[in-house]
């Protein structure tokens, strides 16, 4: 049973006294202060195997090999150090001790903050771990960033963060929830963030790694998380380096026919930047936490949202979920973590809402300050238009904005800050997402017209987003509404 009040110390003797755990620790970056825990805590004879730290680089090339990246915090180097240690472990102590004993080998590769404090202090931890003696192993591993302003204090939240893994992986592998929850006992997120994790193993065949990185955003440990376009958790500084980022934030519930149609001509416009490298441009579809919820209740279902990044991982797409409600703080994050130009595509009411003042009546600075941050980076907003009742064209050309606005807009459009989308399929704007979901969920025929063919496929296969279907269960019996492969009504 998790009991969020149990030390640091405790944890770590606890494992001490269990006469089955037992494994290596090799920690580069911060010291070795996950290990000096465990020596601190007591009965670490049966707990330890061994300790180590190869600071030097040719050391560390020597024990673990070379990157091709040059990088030493990186996670390729990380998994190096986990399976060698854990090799080692098997190959010197498997004979003698195997038949008792969970190995596990605990690795962590960071970089804390500098001297000058001029650094991003971060780094990967991992546990490769058996939860049965002579059985298969399982992995945890995660990326983390160290935000205290001083090096000793980093050392120690990396040293409670690492027993909290090792913790955790042994004391509550059938809950990973609670594991991921633990992961913070005895830290805050001011002190450390967490922002990817990725569950692997015979153990963890159940457990989604995507949708723990949601609960890492549900739960304030990070405010976004990254999929690849198949599905696989990615850290976002790693993925993002050096690109130019292309984003389009929306519920995509589902993704229609107007939303492919925004992605690529405003993807097209981009990439004809003259200050944009189209082999470096990644396109990314944003959901946000507020995205994710149901209009009546703060909860998340959890299935709705893979759903969503299946059918956005279908089309090539990189899926964020991020807790950055206001665009402003969505373009700060990501200029943190590239120096190349960032695109966003959005609709003309979202470009309502950004010259909205009231949404800023928090900021002390109000509009303007929000301004500051959002266009005073490397960034665009390409504007996708909207069709008025009377059939008219509602863009940036016809843009309304309060009177003392006005100028402020005038003067991002000249300087290149906000541009129109100019090639657009006017047949698409008539059907709203919430009309195409309506549809669906009705089963009207039409809907499949409104979307792409794959995802109009994957939708009826699998009966999603509320489509009725007829499947049968394993006795052969159908049953309507139900969530799986079938026949279509």
């Amino acid at each position: 049973m998790y009991d969020k009040n149990l030390g640091t110390k405790q944890k770590a003797l606890r494992i001490n006294l269990d006469p089955q755990i037992y494994g290596s620790f090799a920690e580069i970056g911060a010291g070795q202060e996950t290990a000096a825990i465990f020596f601190k805590a007591g009965g670490a004879s049966g707990t330890v195997a061994k300790t180590m730290s190869a600071y030097d680089m040719t050391f560390s090339d020597a024990i673990y090999g070379t990157e091709d990246s040059g990088r030493y915090v990186c996670e390729p180097r990380l998994i190096k150090m986990i399976h060698k240690e854990y090799s080692l472990l098997e190959k010197r102590l498997a004979e003698q001790r195997g038949a008792d004993s969970k190995f596990f080998a605990f690795a962590n590769t960071v970089v804390a903050l500098n001297y000058h404090k001029t650094n991003i202090a971060h780094g990967w931890i991992g546990l490769r771990f058996q939860l049965t003696p002579g059985g298969d192993y399982n992995e945890v591993v995660i990326h983390v960033k160290m935000l205290d302003d001083e090096n000793v204090l980093q050392q120690q939240a990396l040293g409670v963060i690492g027993v909290n893994l090792i913790y955790g992986c042994f004391y509550y592998p059938t809950s990973p929830e609670t594991l991921l929850l633990s992961l913070m006992d005895d830290l805050s997120p001011e002190r450390l963030e967490i922002d990817m994790i990725r569950f692997s193993g015979p153990d963890f065949m159940g457990v989604d790694s995507r949708v723990m990185s949601l609960h890492l955003v549900k739960n304030g440990f990070t405010n976004a998380a990254l999929f690849g376009a198949d599905g696989g958790v990615l850290q976002p500084s790693e993925a993002f380096y050096k690109k130019h980022i292309l984003i389009m934030r929306g519920r995509l519930r589902p993704i229609t026919n107007v939303h492919i149609d925004l992605i690529e001509n405003g993807t097209r416009q981009f990439v004809a930047e003259p200050d944009v490298d189209p082999d470096r441009v990644l396109m990314v579809s944003e959901l946000t936490l507020r995205n994710l919820q149901s209009d009546d209740e703060d909860n998340i279902d959890e299935k709705d949202f893979l759903d969503r990044v299946d059918i956005l991982c279908s089309l090539g797409h990189m899926v964020m979920i991020s807790n950055y409600h206001e665009y402003f703080r969505l373009v700060a994050y990501l200029s943190e973590l590239t120096r190349l130009k960032i695109g966003l595509l959005l609709g003309i009411p979202s470009l309502q809402n950004i010259f909205e003042e009231k949404y800023y009546d928090f900021l002390r600075g109000g509009i303007l300050e929000s301004f500051s941050t959002l266009f005073s980076r490397k960034v665009k907003l390409l504007i996708y238009p909207t069709l008025r009742e009377d059939d008219t064209i509602y863009s940036c050309e016809n843009f309304e904005v309060a009177d003392n606005l006005k100028p402020l807009f005038e003067y991002l459009v000249i300087n290149d800050k906000i541009e129109d989308i100019r090639d657009y399929n006017v047949e698409y704007m008539r059907w709203t997402t919430d009309q195409v979901l309506a549809m669906v969920k009705r089963g009207e025929a039409g809907w499949e017209d409104l979307v792409p063919d794959s995802v109009a496929e994957i939708i009826k296969d699998k009966c999603l987003f509320g489509f009725p279907c007829v499947v049968y269960d394993v006795a052969g019996a159908r049953k309507s509404g139900v969530v799986g492969v079938g026949e279509n009504q």
